[in-house]
């Protein structure tokens, strides 16, 4: 499966699909990226004169790259190209250190603990362009062909 066809399937579409890539994937994980645009919805209300990224947004970043995203990877064989997969997260965990402003790019990286009974779980974490950690945590959820 290539990687736009797996982006594709993604049960998301603008202004709540916060996806841009995939960097690489492979049974046991993936990476991708994301860029937050200047004129996203959500910074209008968030910190009048100084937005950021409001973590439940990097929580949902993470969640469609590290684990929706690596989902569909996983059940690729299940799957037709308009068959689209339902995704209901169950639990997150999460950890945030830096910031992310308007205009920034992050990098998501997560990696598969474990994938049964459709039920996967990922420990995921979020770099900005210079390498530093902005979040990190588990992520699980189930998922439906």
């Amino acid at each position: 499966m290539k990687k736009e066809e797996i982006i594709a399937l993604l049960p998301y579409e603008k202004p709540f699909l916060f996806v841009d890539g995939i960097d690489s994937i492979s049974e046991d994980g993936i990476s991708g990226h994301y860029t937050f645009k200047d004129d996203e919805f959500f910074y209008k209300g968030h910190f009048k004169g100084n937005p950021i990224t409001p973590g439940v947004i990097l929580t949902e970043c993470m969640a469609q790259i590290g684990l929706v995203c690596l989902g569909i990877y996983l059940l690729k064989d299940e799957l037709s190209e308009t068959q689209k997969p339902q995704i209901a997260l169950t639990a997150n965990q999460m950890d945030f250190y830096l910031p992310v402003l308007p205009g920034e790019k992050v990098n998501v990286q997560s990696e598969k603990t474990v994938f049964r009974f459709n039920k996967l779980k990922c420990n995921v974490k979020m770099v900005n362009k210079d390498g530093e950690l902005v979040a990190r945590g588990t992520i699980s959820g189930m998922l439906k062909v």
